[in-house]
């Protein structure tokens, strides 16, 4: 189990193991899986119905692979926690959670004043994405 510093959710931390993408396709009873780098996210959506908790791995800070795990899980209704593990550092953490990361596990813990100035950091975005936001442009001109 990993600890998890940040998290924004009103509901219960999911605590179940997490299991490789290729483990829980083939098992029916797993409610958390462990996306790493390389693995699609894609795999898991014939499955979003039974998934609680998504850990997405980030063994190197300058691997954005995750990222884009997310979007495709956002994008396609996913409602669960998901969860970015390892080695996850303060400049990544706005965008991760633009992506639809909801919590967030670093194998070292970040300084909780630098992380929430980093999660507070820009008031205006200049792209859609899973965290509703409107990117400014359409605030601009709206329809």
């Amino acid at each position: 189990m990993v600890d998890v510093q940040f998290r924004f959710r009103d509901d219960e931390a999911v605590n179940d193991p997490a299991v490789t993408v290729d483990a829980f396709t083939e098992q029916s009873n797993a409610s958390a899986v462990r996306i790493e780098p390389g693995d699609d996210a894609r795999d898991l959506l014939p499955h979003l119905d039974r998934i609680a908790l998504v850990e997405v791995n980030f063994p190197a800070w300058t691997d954005g692979r995750g990222y884009s795990s997310a979007r495709i899980l956002r994008e396609a209704g996913f409602t669960g926690e998901i969860r970015a593990v390892g080695d996850v550092v303060i400049d990544m953490l706005s965008h991760l959670k633009r992506c639809g990361f909801d919590a967030f596990a670093p194998d070292k813990p970040l300084n909780p004043t630098d992380a929430r100035n980093a999660f507070d950091r820009w008031d205006n975005v200049y792209q859609a994405t899973a965290d509703g936001r409107q990117p400014i442009w359409a605030l601009r001109h709206p329809a």
